[in-house]
């Protein structure tokens, strides 16, 4: 990761390697801040984006273990606006949770605007059934930030608690995720590790800001991408995923449960980001689970050291998480870089190919 910050590709990174009960490589380079050049420190705060779906993800599916709700269940029974949404040939939509959680919804989005003055989750509801869908739902995968944040929603429904506030009790105090949050305060802003562009002209760093619809107390707790977290913090979450839903003894989810995170639920559809034309047909090596991107085949770069079966969810702004369950490991990288690290790119492939090379082979 050092050649990466002295090449001037990153400011800093946070990386960690974990079993489901151990921790195998825990290091920081870099800086946080190129104002301020303070140091890349272990405990930094970052956008992690939309590796918030997954957790959204484990939120329903508690609530499935518990009897309160099916993933097979009609959006409609809990969102009673959605009984009325109609596809493109003018059918009911019928939507499931499972598809609104696997992107085959085909649920609109809304606009900047609308999610940043939105207040709670409900208040988006009625943007994402004002027309049609899409496409008939199940036809077709498109990556859709609404069907996530429908399924936060519908957390709040059945739970009675706020979306934040489920997450924080049954998930992130028991997991002793203490530094996760949807809204940073003034403590933990300053431990914020600040986000670059890449400027191609100068080739100097530009300050990012986190979009308007994250991070302020006013937001909604949006479940497709509102939470800032720490390594340490998203690495507890992955070791209990690693356990097949059981952390220091606690089980979180039940093994059934854990089916719906690393087992394909969009059949053959062309899906995914991480598909290069030579590897086959898009979305030949993935799919997708509730919440989650499943890796069906191994490939070169970035899939290459990793499990059939293997799950998790990157970061807009260069984070990543896969949870490699057949090997017991998990890669957990933070960065805070928008337009370098996507989700196959070099950075990511190299870490977990060093991290494999001299821990796991």
């Amino acid at each position: 990761m050092q050649a990466f910050v002295d090449s001037a590709h990153i400011p800093g990174a946070v990386t960690m390697v974990v079993s489901k009960d151990k921790v195998l490589h825990f290091g920081s380079v870099g800086v946080a801040d190129y104002e301020t050049k303070s140091p890349m420190e272990s405990d930094r705060l970052f956008w992690i984006a939309s590796m918030t779906k997954p957790i959204t993800a484990v939120a329903l599916l508690m609530l499935q273990d518990e009897g309160g709700l099916s993933v097979d269940d009609l959006v409609s029974k809990y969102i009673p606006e959605f009984g009325s949404l109609k596809t493109p040939s003018g059918k009911n939509a019928n939507l499931t949770i499972m598809q609104v959680m696997n992107h085959t919804s085909g649920l609109r989005e809304a606009d900047v605007q609308t999610a940043a003055n939105a207040k709670e989750l409900a208040d988006l509801i009625p943007s994402y059934v004002s027309g049609p869908t899409q496409f008939e739902p199940g036809s077709k995968w498109s990556y859709c930030q609404s069907g996530i944040n429908t399924g936060a929603r519908i957390v709040e429904v059945v739970s009675g608690l706020r979306f934040d506030k489920f997450l924080q009790e049954r998930i992130f105090d028991p997991l002793e995720m203490k530094n996760t949050t949807f809204y940073p305060t003034q403590l933990t802003e300053s431990k914020r590790a600040a986000g670059y562009i890449k400027n191609n002209d100068t080739g100097n760093f530009d300050k990012a800001e986190v979009s308007v619809i994250f991070g302020k107390p006013e937001n909604a707790p949006l479940g497709n991408g509102g939470l800032f977290s720490t390594a340490p913090d998203y690495a507890r979450f992955a070791q209990m995923l690693l356990g097949n839903g059981v952390y220091k003894g606690k089980r979180y989810l039940s093994e059934d449960a854990m089916t719906y995170l690393f087992t394909v639920k969009t059949d053959e559809l062309d899906c995914g980001f991480l598909q290069e034309p030579q590897y086959g047909r898009r979305g030949a090596n993935y799919g997708w689970g509730i919440g989650t991107c499943i890796l069906r085949t191994p490939h070169p770069g970035v899939a290459a050291m990793l499990s059939p079966g293997t799950f998790g969810h990157g970061g807009a702004w260069g984070t990543q998480a896969w949870i490699d369950p057949a090997k017991d490991i998990a890669y957990i990288m933070m960065i805070q870089r928008p337009n370098f690290n996507s989700d196959a790119s070099n950075i990511r492939a190299e870490f977990q190919q060093i991290a494999f090379d001299e821990l796991v082979r």
